[in-house]
């Protein structure tokens, strides 16, 4: 057996919450040949000596399906450890696509740098792994693209040829290497599917014991009835599932029912759990405010309702993610260049500054953004460190960044999305080193054993002989996050080598430029 690499001398956090130990780590053919003491080789060496070696962290719950095509770098990712994401979550993804025009209303970060000139998964993975990408990435199937490419931007059930034809096509991307399904339910592109669509799709989904994620449909009022309604079609359906960033906006009792309804559920026999994303914030682009028929005929089409008075009263009774808690002072536009006097303030303020109600306030911005509308971004103020730090104590519960990855320089240097290059850093900087809610063992199981384990991976997430060699290490004492709510694009700090499939990728803190991430595709039905 040749050796690729050592790793000498580290602390080893296995991923099992075990004790950690000081041990060497030998790296063959992109796989993990020994743990122990290691004599004397002619191989590349890496001193661990004082710091911390885990698996690479995984993030359970990413929408990094278009940035990943435009810089397959995922240096935001790499710079805090992660060696895999899971994609195509919140029904939001890049397959299947047969209209590209209304694709991309379910495409997080789509600016045509990348045409989607694929049609179904397997193509849109080949597309992919053609890329490069220097993380490992693996994808659900987003149930707004199935609903988009089968009925449209129609607020209404599927017919039932067309929820036959949305089965087909979800059997289609699951046998093609897909690991489950998403939905978005709060979304325009998904709120009119009614729950016994949603059970047809769940069926199908356990037919190929696949796992089922959900963007539950209401995250403030209601929202633990929506994960009542979340579970009863689980259970129904007999699929596992993963509710998607279960913390609500509805303050902190709200947050309590949802965990206990999770926790009940559980206790019945359902295999259920649920991830959090580390923002005291939400966030999302300001066109979600918008009812399905209103973007149904492209972004033209929409200036042109939104130009109408009486177009205007008709979309103001949608319950969209950003009305739904009445009380546009906790949103909050982001830095654009559409309306730069307008960054960083409350949709309320600027509403009363114009003299305005908050939703035409709203459909203005939206109105002079032009092309560009769709950039457009912002934050939803709702979250206290204590429900993230009650949220993450939950042993069911484990962190992801609900972001993109990102780059402070090239294609995406102008790009935002809050969580991408702070997650998993913000994460162990708060939960060990601030709070000491969790051990630095613990801390890292929830970011590699257990999403591993909840998607259904037995060789990624642990260090073990015969494990791939996803390998992150970092200072304990320095790793934290740099990003800021206003200044969001600025790498982790304390991350000092990162392996991925046996590829340095990350070298004393600074990239390599090798890219040893690859697609992974299920094929274990």
């Amino acid at each position: 057996m040749g050796v690729d690499l050592v790793v000498r001398g580290g602390t080893i956090l296995d991923g099992s919450g075990g004790e950690p130990g000081t041990a060497d780590i030998v790296v063959a053919d992109g796989r993990i040949a020994e743990i122990g003491s290691v004599g004397a080789t002619d191989a590349p060496t890496i001193d661990a000596t004082g710091l911390m070696v885990a698996p690479g962290f995984i993030d359970i719950h990413s929408h990094s399906d278009y940035t990943l095509l435009v810089d397959p770098r995922a240096v935001s990712a790499v710079h805090q450890g992660v060696t895999l994401e899971v994609i195509g979550n919140c029904g939001h993804g890049c397959f299947p696509v047969h209209n590209p025009e209304l694709a991309r209303n379910a495409i997080y970060g789509y600016d045509d740098a990348v045409p989607l000139a694929w049609s179904h998964a397997h193509e849109y993975f080949d597309r992919l792994d053609q890329a490069g990408p220097a993380i490992n990435v693996l994808s659900l199937v987003p149930n707004g693209q199935l609903r988009l490419d089968v009925v449209g931007l129609q607020n209404r059930p599927a017919t039932p040829a067309e929820l036959g034809e949305m089965r087909s096509r979800l059997a289609l991307s699951l046998e093609e290497g897909a690991w489950g399904l998403s939905t978005g339910l709060e979304y325009a592109t998904e709120a009119g599917a009614p729950e016994e669509e949603l059970e047809a799709l769940c069926e199908t989904t356990a037919r190929f014991g696949a796992l089922y994620a959900t963007h539950t449909r209401l995250r403030d009022e209601g929202a633990a009835d929506a994960v009542v309604e979340a579970v009863r079609t689980a259970e129904r359906a007999g699929v596992r599932l993963q509710v998607s960033h279960l913390v609500p906006r509805s303050g902190v009792e709200e947050s309590e029912r949802c965990i206990e309804v999770v926790e009940t559920a559980r206790e019945r026999g359902l295999d259920v759990a649920f991830d959090m994303h580390t923002r005291l914030f939400g966030f999302t682009y300001l066109p979600a405010v918008l009812p399905a028929w209103a973007l149904e005929d492209g972004p033209e089409a929409a200036r042109g309702l939104l130009r109408d008075p009486d177009a205007r009263e008709r979309m103001k009774p949608h319950r969209s993610i950003l009305s739904a808690g009445g009380d546009w002072s906790r949103i909050v536009l982001l830095d654009n260049d559409v309306w730069p006097d307008a960054s960083r303030r409350d949709i309320a303020a600027i509403a009363a500054e114009r003299g305005q109600q908050p939703l035409d306030t709203v459909y203005d911005l939206l109105l002079d953004g032009g092309e560009q509308m769709h950039r457009l971004m912002v934050m939803i103020r709702c979250y206290t460190e204590g429900q993230q730090q009650q949220a993450f104590t939950h042993p069911l519960c484990m962190p992801g960044s609900d972001a993109t990855t990102l780059a402070p320089d090239g294609r995406l240097a102008d790009s935002i999305f809050h969580g991408a290059y702070t997650w998993a850093a913000w994460y162990y900087r708060f939960m060990v080193r601030d709070t000491g809610t969790l051990t630095p063992a613990e801390a890292v199981r929830r970011m590699t054993s257990l999403p591993a384990e909840r998607i259904g991976l037995t060789d990624r997430g642990v260090l073990r002989a015969g494990a791939c060699a996803d390998i992150a290490i970092f200072d304990h004492e320095t790793f934290a996050e740099a990003g800021t709510t206003y200044e969001p694009n600025q790498v982790a700090s304390g991350m000092r080598h990162v392996i991925v499939n046996g590829i340095p990728t990350l070298l004393d803190g600074a990239l390599t430029g090798a890219r040893g991430g690859t697609v992974l595709r299920r094929r274990d039905w």
